[in-house]
């Protein structure tokens, strides 16, 4: 089956590397453009061109698909499918039309819930237990496509996003083959999504990490889980910032206002909204090293009644 595999990061890479072997053969690889990165600004490859290249195979790096040549180039090749895995482009028309299967879509969640560029964060935000990976055939709307095959995992009490994609993108490898094989023999039937079941995944901003004290130590907890690596949980204490790498709903109730900070059995608690509180488990001060809630408590020396400061919008 020949293909055109279109994705970018590490999550993508299990399954580019399933369809090397046959009866895959892919004829190009699409990825975004190197991006500067560190403090000297070299250009960085993302890690699908680097195990492309590993694999001796071709790569394509497009900023934009409106461009001519591009068109151009695409259009000289007659794959099978064309398979997307967390690219991040909207594939345009002609491109949807291109193969006789369709353009075939890897997407971690089990939709039609969380449609959009976060499915796994928002999954473990909002307090999922179960979650997967669709394969769907792309249509012109976002995560709107009909469902092809889908694979269900549970989202266990300590998973973080990096935890959780990490054993998403394994499954979803051979989930990508087996849909890639029932297709070629005529064993798949589409199934369209039930839109009223819908609910959506938005891209995560920097803004969505900083904690708001009032909301339930569940909740906080959970977005210390799902922000992981990024936006961060993070706070502002002593008019600096300071990131929560792990924390746990706490077995207790201070009696202080939401944004507190006491001690209990040597270790930091926060007090958080409902009568709930948080022990931060591990911290991360700005400039400063990760390190236990007990060693930071030691560093700080706390004063009584001192509180993380207050969110501004």
């Amino acid at each position: 089956m020949k293909l055109i595999f279109c994705g970018t990061p590490e999550f993508a890479v299990p399954t580019l590397l399933r369809l090397t072997r046959p009866p895959f053969h892919i004829e190009m690889v699409l990825t975004n453009p190197d991006e500067p990165s560190g403090r000297g600004r070299a250009l960085k490859a993302p890690p699908v061109k680097r195990a492309a290249l590993e694999a001796g195979l071709v790569v394509f790096q497009p900023r934009k698909f409106r461009a001519p040549l591009t068109r151009a180039l695409l259009s000289q090749y007659r794959p099978d499918a064309i398979v997307v895995v967390a690219y991040g482009h909207i594939i345009p028309g002609w491109m949807i039309e291109l193969p006789r299967f369709g353009c075939i879509n890897l997407h971690a969640s089990l939709l039609p819930k969380y449609r959009g560029a976060a499915p796994v964060p928002w999954a473990i935000i909002r307090g999922e237990s179960v979650t997967g990976v669709t394969t769907m055939k792309i249509d012109p709307g976002l995560d709107t496509g009909d469902i092809l095959l889908q694979h269900p995992t549970p989202i266990g009490p300590e998973d973080t996003t990096e935890m959780l994609l990490d054993r998403l993108s394994v499954a979803g490898a051979d989930l990508m083959a087996e849909t890639l094989h029932e297709l070629s023999r005529g064993q798949i039937t589409p199934r369209p999504q039930e839109n009223s079941e819908a609910t959506v995944a938005p891209m995560l901003k920097k803004e969505d990490g900083r904690i708001d004290w009032s909301l339930e130590a569940a909740e906080i907890e959970r977005r210390v889980r799902g922000l992981r690596p990024w936006p961060g949980a993070y706070t502002s204490f002593r008019a600096h910032g300071l990131q929560i790498w792990k924390a746990a709903v706490a077995a207790g109730i201070p009696q202080a206002e939401p944004g507190t900070l006491v001690t209990l059995a040597g270790k930091p608690w926060a007090v958080c909204g409902h009568g709930t509180a948080l022990e931060l488990v591990e911290v991360q001060a700005e400039g400063r090293r990760r390190v236990s809630g007990s060693d930071f408590l030691n560093g700080v020396r706390l004063q009584a009644g001192e509180k993380f400061d207050t969110p501004t919008a």
